[in-house]
């Protein structure tokens, strides 16, 4: 398996990963589906503010991807990122989202960053556990934040100090 930057011939794949969660999964609070502009978009946007994207390729095929960003946009924020990571359905405990992970963090470390945020579905015990795995941190829990499939969800804040 390799990590690699993730190019405009991924878009395809990473819009599938995401729509997944989206439908059917509180990975992802969005409700609609990413269309392959929204998608492109984001790519972009990610492109201009120097943010990377990563993808996990095995034979020629993409299983996830992870990327971070502005955790928030207040300036006192910016030693701060958080990030996301996604594998494709059918391959999750395979090793997939090790690998992105520790590849996102060490970037994060390269890039002089102090602190990674995930922002984790509060019921979602195995990326919480994952997390846990990582060095990351409980920083709190947001109750009833979301609203998704008819139910409130909490939001399980989690924090790695890279330092």
């Amino acid at each position: 398996m390799i990590i690699r930057k993730a190019t405009t011939n991924d878009l395809n794949v990473i819009r599938d990963v995401t729509n997944y969660a989206i439908l059917h999964t509180t990975a992802n609070y969005d409700y609609e589906p990413k269309t392959e502009a929204e998608i492109a978009q984001w790519f972009t946007d990610k492109q201009n503010g120097n943010w990377p994207v990563l993808v996990a390729e095995e034979n020629g095929e993409v299983l996830g991807f992870a990327t971070y960003g502005t955790f928030r946009m207040k300036i006192g924020y910016k030693p701060t990122v958080e990030h996301s990571v996604y594998v494709i359905e059918g391959q999750q405990g395979k090793g997939v989202g090790r690998i992105l992970l520790s590849h996102l963090i060490d970037l994060c470390r390269s890039e002089g960053y102090h602190c990674m945020v995930g922002c984790i579905d509060a019921d979602n015990a195995g990326s919480i556990a994952f997390h846990k795995k990582f060095g990351f941190t409980e920083a709190g829990v947001l109750k009833e934040v979301a609203y998704k499939f008819n139910r409130w969800l909490d939001l399980q804040f989690m924090q790695l100090i890279l330092e």
